[in-house]
């Protein structure tokens, strides 16, 4: 199987303070209400399934000698182009005519434009909006600098908590609406393992709002329980080390 990156074709989507989540008391998608709508997910056959058994709560945490925001910013990357893959997985399934909204239960994101303007859109141009807005940040070098004796932004912090919440919308939007396809795939020990990854990287540094995430609370207890252990074997895990190299300042 081809992975490719999924990005928008325009490269203008502003970066906006303003909310970007809102109750719909609408059946999103026409699927039932969370409280009927039986969450494959969450099935112990499929909650045990990792790629790699290794702990995360530990593997998260800042090294020694090793700078904050240059950690933050190794890792957001390495989250960016895990969570992008994962997307370019199911992204043929996730059509404008199959995802209507950008919904997750009951709740519905919408994205708004450089003028503030909110914009009802498909779930797959909104994971475009974000894809293309996150890979102009993480390639800006006055924000994510890679270059010797170039210094983060002071915003650099609420710019990380705002790429981590936009990737927690993706990654909860595969878990809702995307989970048959990334079974059938025989990839949701993929998922899982970056799920726990980037919640546990979330948690430790506090760059997500328990408000935001709340959605996906029934998930993130079972996964995230025990510093992140799950079962199963295999090569490779969904974030830190590779990447945090891969974002080391020239020296």
């Amino acid at each position: 199987m081809t992975f490719s990156l999924h990005f928008a074709s325009g490269e203008d989507v502003a970066w906006n303070d303003r909310p970007h989540l809102r109750k719909s008391k609408a059946k999103p998608n026409g699927k039932k209400p969370a409280a009927e709508e039986k969450k494959m997910y969450l099935e112990p056959e499929y909650t045990k399934s990792r790629i790699t058994d290794v702990g995360f709560k530990e593997l998260v945490v800042l090294p020694r000698e090793i700078d904050l925001n240059e950690w933050l910013a190794s890792n957001t990357t390495t989250f960016f182009h895990h969570v992008n893959l994962q997307y370019s997985t199911i992204s043929e399934f996730c059509t404008g005519e199959a995802c209507q909204t950008m919904a997750v239960c009951n709740t519905q994101y919408y994205w708004y434009d450089e003028r503030g303007k909110k914009v009802k859109c498909t779930a797959p141009q909104y994971v475009d909006f974000v894809m293309s807005s996150v890979q102009k940040l993480v390639t800006d070098e006055d924000v994510f600098p890679t270059k010797y004796g170039r210094e983060f932004p002071s915003s650099f912090e609420s710019l990380v908590k705002k790429i981590c919440k936009y990737l927690f919308h993706v990654l909860a939007h595969i878990y809702w609406s995307h989970f048959k396809e990334t079974l059938a795939l025989e990839l949701h020990g993929h998922l899982n393992t970056l799920y726990v990854h980037f919640i546990l990287f979330a948690r430790e540094f506090n760059l997500l709002d328990s408000k935001d995430t709340a959605v996906m609370d029934d998930l993130t207890e079972v996964l995230c329980s025990g510093g992140g252990h799950g079962g199963g074997g295999g090569e490779g895990a969904s974030g830190g080390g590779a990447g945090a190299q891969n974002h080391g300042k020239e020296r």
